[in-house]
C-alpha cells in the first residue's frame, strides 16, 4: 500500500484534492473534496451515504466517519510544518445525531492554533495539538463531533520519552 501513496504523491499534475480523492481507501468510499485551502487551513469533504457506507438501519457507519476524519489534521500539519513526522495519536467521535444522509466533514485550522504549535515546536521540539471537527448532515445539523489529537515530532523520533 505504501507504493500507492508514493505514486499519488509523485503525480504532481494532479491537484491536492484529486490526490486525496484518489487515495485508494477514499476512492472506494467515493469521498469528494468540496473545498480545500492551499495551505490546508480549511477543508470540506463530502462522505456519501450509499449502500456501502450504510449500516443495517440505513445510517452512516461510524467507522466510515472515523476513517475519513483520521488523517485530515495530520495532513494539514504536514503541509504547515514540513520536515516533521505527524501521526494521529488519539481520535474521539461523539455521535450526537444519526448520520441519515451524506455528510460533510468540516475542518478549520485557525491561526492561533498554528502559532501555538510553532511555539511548542520551537520551545520543546514537538507538539501534540488537538483539533475539533464536525460532520454536518444535508439538513445542516451537526451529527458528529470529532476530537483528533496529532503528534508532531522530529523525523527519527522514537517516542521513548512519552
Amino acid at each position: 500500500m505504501r507504493s500507492n501513496v508514493n505514486l499519488l504523491i509523485k503525480l504532481r499534475f494532479l491537484s491536492p484534492r484529486r490526490r486525496f480523492e484518489w487515495y485508494p481507501p477514499y476512492f472506494l468510499m467515493r469521498v469528494k473534496v468540496i473545498a480545500l485551502a492551499e495551505d490546508w487551513s480549511m477543508a470540506r469533504i463530502r462522505l456519501p451515504l450509499n449502500w456501502l457506507s450504510a449500516n443495517a438501519s440505513g445510517n452512516m457507519f461510524g467507522g466510515y466517519q472515523a476513517s475519513l476524519a483520521d488523517p485530515v489534521p495530520a495532513l494539514a500539519c504536514l503541509k504547515k510544518f514540513p520536515g516533521y513526522r505527524v501521526v494521529t495519536k488519539k481520535l474521539e467521535l461523539d455521535f450526537i445525531r444519526v448520520g441519515n444522509s451524506s455528510l460533510v466533514l468540516h475542518f478549520d485550522f485557525d491561526t492561533q492554533t498554528e502559532q501555538d504549535i510553532r511555539q511548542a515546536l520551537e520551545t520543546h521540539g514537538r507538539a501534540t495539538p488537538c483539533f475539533e471537527m464536525t460532520y454536518v448532515r444535508e439538513d445542516g445539523q451537526v451529527c458528529t463531533r470529532i476530537k483528533n489529537t496529532v503528534a508532531i515530532r522530529p523525523k527519527g523520533y522514537t517516542g521513548k520519552h512519552e
